[in-house]
């Protein structure tokens, strides 16, 4: 793992790290935000995941939500990741579509070529990257929660009613609440995954929050004036 940038931050410092991930056989960038800049027992601080929506890089969030003075007063490390492959060889839409490819990798594992070798975020944000923080920054895998803005939200969601054991919470900002039952949601679906109806729900909010039996804290915020909530976000289906 290479250290790529530092900058201090409301007594602790904004990180920003580059490894070979052998889940997306890529080059892969993240952002960990540590609130004390001189502790260097890390396993004492609690941990939030960040997944951010379409066409984010994994710095969009730590540059323009200003979390730092929050996670600093709180003693939160925050750990933002890509929202997809990139470089050469990925493959992405044809057309440079910003929902789907690159920047639009859905937090899910594909099923189909030519983007089932690289597009298996799911996997990355699970299993790789949490044991790759553990074992290299010494992080506290039993303080985990994780959260998320619209694609990221959707991840956010699934991930954690898919693996309640391992989030203490989960918190979704103006969610995709059911990709089936919207655009940029049935193209992904469509291209990442295959035909049969049973993968599509395996990564649907609302059809596993209706389905899941974990017991794990949970908040949904949404405004009303978004431009996406009636043909995209749907809000209601996730009530």
């Amino acid at each position: 793992m290479k250290e790529l940038s530092k900058v201090k931050s409301f007594q602790g410092a904004q990180f920003r790290y580059e490894h070979l991930s052998n889940t997306l056989n890529r080059l892969m960038t993240f952002t960990v935000f540590f609130p004390k800049l001189l502790i260097t027992d890390n396993s004492n601080f609690p941990v939030i995941y960040w997944l951010s929506g379409l066409t984010c890089t994994d710095e969009n969030f730590v540059q323009k939500a200003g979390i730092q003075r929050h996670a600093s007063e709180l003693g939160i490390i925050i750990v933002a990741p890509d929202t997809s492959p990139r470089g050469e060889n990925i493959p992405e839409d044809e057309n440079g579509a910003y929902d789907f490819g690159l920047g639009a990798g859905f937090y899910l594992k594909a099923a189909r070529e030519p983007w089932k070798r690289n597009y298996r975020m799911y996997d990355y944000i699970v299993d790789e990257l949490p044991s790759i923080l553990k074992a290299e920054l010494k992080m506290n895998g039993n303080r985990e929660s994780i959260m998320g803005h619209s694609m990221g939200s959707h991840g956010a969601i699934t991930i954690a009613l898919k693996n309640p054991e391992k989030y203490r919470s989960e918190s979704a900002f103006a969610p995709i609440t059911s990709p089936i039952n919207c655009p940029c949601g049935i193209k992904a679906f469509r291209n990442y995954l295959r035909d049969e109806i049973n993968d599509w729900l395996e990564y649907d909010s609302s059809e596993l929050i209706r389905t899941s039996q974990a017991s794990i804290p949970f908040v949904v915020d949404q405004g009303s004036d978004d431009q996406f909530l009636k043909d995209q976000l749907k809000p209601e289906l996730l009530l």
